[in-house]
């Protein structure tokens, strides 16, 4: 498999700096030009600003790149490009295509590259479609890093989502709260079992949870500051819901067409929340990735 590190990154890594990695599925899929590469840039500047190196992952012409440059962030945010998850990844690379990463496969590519802290919007879980599960899910319990989120995304069912990461033995620690994050809202009405108040609290529970042992990353559940009125999203999922059900969508068709028509029926205003959200999560990302080197070079 062909692995190629950025510079800027792999000195980071070798002298024990923080670092955060973030994934391009927001570049390839998640937002229409030139919004997406603007993303990008200001998610990267976010982690900068706050003294840790962003490290963006994609798969470019089949090989694994753990940290875009400016020209190749340009590329993938112009180009039409694949969306890699696990079942998919080796595929993509031995056809030597391009593709964004999702949740999975960018846990998966800063594992292998060392990189302890990763900061996304909102994680894949369980869909009210019958056996439609997330990838994400196992590879939370797979890859031990830190993964900050802002719970799972609107569109899912939840409850199932939080009791699969149970069963799996993910922990879920709630940043400055003791219910689960809800995406488009601040909070969700499920209480989580570890509250946190810091980011050195939180390196501090990933540390205890390596020396006991546990295979599992940490989930960092990262309540939007302004999120929208609970009444009209339930609205506006129900009625996405009910459309996606008449054009009888399925598989990897559900999530795109879920969130971009919440995206027309809220007239961008869940467009907006998840912009806030990604650069909050990204700068709490920076401060626990900071927390990390700190014990790192202690």
């Amino acid at each position: 498999m062909k692995l190629r590190i950025q510079p800027q990154v792999a000195e980071a890594l070798n002298q024990h700096k923080a670092i955060v990695a973030l994934e391009s599925t927001v570049i390839t899929h998640g937002l229409p030009q030139p919004q997406n590469l603007e993303l990008a840039y200001s998610l990267e500047s976010v982690i900068r600003e706050a003294g840790a190196t962003p490290a963006t992952i994609a798969i470019l012409k089949g090989e694994l790149v753990i940290g875009l440059s400016q020209t190749e962030m340009e590329h993938l945010a112009t180009s039409k490009a694949s969306k890699a998850s696990l079942w998919n990844m080796a595929g993509i690379c031995a056809q030597e295509k391009d593709a964004g990463t999702t949740v999975a496969t960018t846990l998966h590519a800063a594992s292998l590259a060392g990189i302890k802290v990763f900061a996304t919007g909102g994680i894949g879980g369980v869909h009210d479609e019958p056996f439609d599960e997330s990838a994400d899910l196992n590879a939370l319990a797979n890859y031990p890093l830190i993964t900050v989120c802002a719970g799972p995304k609107s569109i899912l069912n939840v409850k199932a989502s939080l009791e699969r990461l149970e069963t799996l033995g993910v922990p879920v620690i709630g940043y400055k709260s003791d219910y689960l994050a809800g995406f488009h809202l601040p909070h969700t009405s499920y209480s989580i079992p570890v509250r946190a108040e810091s980011a050195k609290e939180i390196a501090a529970i990933f540390s205890t949870q390596k020396s006991l042992s546990l295979a599992q990353g940490l989930l960092i559940s990262n309540p939007v500051s302004k999120g929208l009125n609970e009444v009209d999203l339930k609205i506006w999922l129900a009625e996405a819901h009910k459309q996606a059900q008449a054009k009888a969508l399925s598989g990897k068709d559900v999530t795109p067409f879920l969130l971009g028509k919440l995206a027309e029926l809220s007239n961008g205003e869940t467009v907006k929340v998840n912009l806030r959200l990604l650069k909050e999560n990204a700068a709490l990302a920076a401060k626990i990735a900071l927390e990390l080197a700190h014990d790192k070079q202690t």
